[in-house]
């Protein structure tokens, strides 16, 4: 149980302020001068994953993320019961984190009127525009592919990179994102998309949720083409 605990605190982190940082990305935009950018919010992602990775990284692993467990359990470094219960509670902490985010952007001001700090999400969901569904699929999968490969290298018994592995993943996770964020707003992470499209549906916007078996499908093919190739790279039978 505890490494179910860890893997939904450490999601819950990931996707406040993950998506918190994209939520409240324009405040301060032409007056103070504190918003942040998509490069601003690719770190805070990023540095999410350091974070935690040095947090709960001996608890559980530090994954966080639905494909990084279906790719360590197709490699055989976990079981599928196992897998699954981690897949459950770090879409626990997702939606948690979603509801935290949510009550933020609601809670009002003084006026009593809605508090919403950006124009383009309240949530911090992840969606396409209209016939770019190819595009998106196959971003989600590569960018997925990429991310999740690097966390099965780094994190190897035998060829990884040991105490280095949390802030090496948490860097392509920046990455992943300042290339992606354009296509997609980034996902790579089924349990990161599903909080945050709940609660753009509670507030009227469906269009997340409808898209949202994209952000399930194209991360988990990704994953499994990950743990096939770092099969075939990484495996000492090859050498």
């Amino acid at each position: 149980m505890k490494k179910y605990m860890a893997e939904m605190i450490g999601t819950f982190v990931l996707t406040l302020m993950g998506c918190g940082s994209a939520v409240f990305a324009g405040i301060g935009l032409g007056t103070t001068g504190f918003g942040v950018s998509t490069l601003g919010v690719a770190f805070a992602f990023g540095l999410a994953v350091v974070a935690m990775a040095y947090t709960i990284g001996n608890i559980s692993g530090c994954h966080i993320n639905p494909a990084i467990t279906l790719g360590v359990w197709s490699s055989g470094r976990m079981k599928g019961k196992e897998a699954l219960g981690y897949m459950l509670f770090q879409v626990i902490g997702a939606i948690i984190a979603s509801c935290v985010i949510y009550i933020l952007v609601h809670s009002g001001n003084a006026a009593g009127e809605t508090s919403v700090f950006n124009d383009t999400t309240t949530t911090g969901s992840n969606s396409y525009l209209p016939g770019n569904l190819v595009p998106a699929f196959i971003a989600e999968v590569v960018f997925t592919f990429i991310f999740v490969l690097v966390v099965l290298g780094t994190t190897d018994s035998k060829k990884g990179a040991g105490a280095f592995a949390g802030l090496a993943i948490g860097l392509t996770l920046v990455l992943v994102h300042i290339a992606c964020i354009p296509i997609t707003g980034t996902s790579v992470n089924p349990a990161r998309s599903i909080g945050p499209a709940i609660f753009a549906c509670i507030e009227g916007n469906c269009v997340p949720l409808q898209q949202l078996w994209l952000f399930i499908v194209a991360p988990f093919i990704g994953a499994l083409l990950s743990a096939g190739v770092w099969k075939a790279i990484g495996s000492d039978k090859n050498n």
